[in-house]
């Protein structure tokens, strides 16, 4: 059985055969004239047998068909990827809550976060730490429901000076009718850019706190 995709064959036909692709496989025009030339060049004594014929045509096609989809879904894969980046590239600029006890400055220099309190707490009790460790601000809220607990904080003393402009971590601590209790914490960050990976995939937002994926995004503001 004759190869179609090897170039010793085709070496052999001369000028008047199939010429091979630029990347070193055939098209279908060199395949139509690599099998004309056979059927020429057959020994009418032992022609190729019909079903070898046969089998060449579908594998060329087969080849020939995944090569066109393989074609078309990268460049639907591209498409959908500039359509992505297109859609995120409008939170440029907003804020968006995360899955973080790291609180990042905002636009207007506040921070904010909400933390999830699994039970009615007896008392809460707020903390914000810099990354020496020093407390720069702290607020007992007393007792608060179930639930989502917001919280946001100007960073300006009582004289409206700022205070604090790096990130900060957010301390939580809720007691309820069984003692302390664990919180789950999420802040606001800024968006501050977009980036697509170089191999492709799902635009990735840019923030203070690093990359993060749009889906890991819990709303918008």
């Amino acid at each position: 059985m004759t190869s179609i995709t090897g170039q010793g064959y085709l070496d052999t036909l001369g000028s008047g055969g199939a010429k091979a692709a630029p990347n070193g496989t055939l098209d279908q025009n060199s395949f139509l004239t690599l099998m004309t030339t056979q059927l020429k060049t057959q020994d009418p004594f032992d022609p190729v047998d019909n079903t070898q014929m046969v089998a060449q045509m579908a594998q060329f096609s087969q080849v020939s068909g995944i090569a066109e989809m393989n074609q078309s879904l990268k460049s639907m894969a591209d498409d959908l990827a500039s359509a992505r980046i297109g859609n995120v590239a409008t939170w440029i600029g907003k804020a968006a809550l995360v899955g973080s006890s790291t609180a990042t400055p905002l636009a207007d220099g506040s921070y904010a976060f909400e933390a999830e309190l699994p039970e009615d707490a007896t008392n809460v009790q707020i903390d914000l730490v810099d990354a020496s460790g020093a407390v720069v601000h702290s607020q007992n809220l007393g007792a608060e429901s179930k639930g989502t607990l917001g919280y946001s904080w100007d960073a300006k003393d009582e004289d409206g000076n700022s205070l604090a402009t790096g990130p900060l971590k957010v301390m939580v601590t809720a007691y309820g009718a069984e003692g302390a209790m664990e919180t789950t914490i999420s802040s606001w960050t800024m968006i501050n850019g977009v980036q697509s990976p170089a191999a492709g995939g799902a635009a990735q937002l840019i923030t203070p706190l690093g990359i993060v994926k749009p889906e890991e995004a819990m709303r918008l503001a």
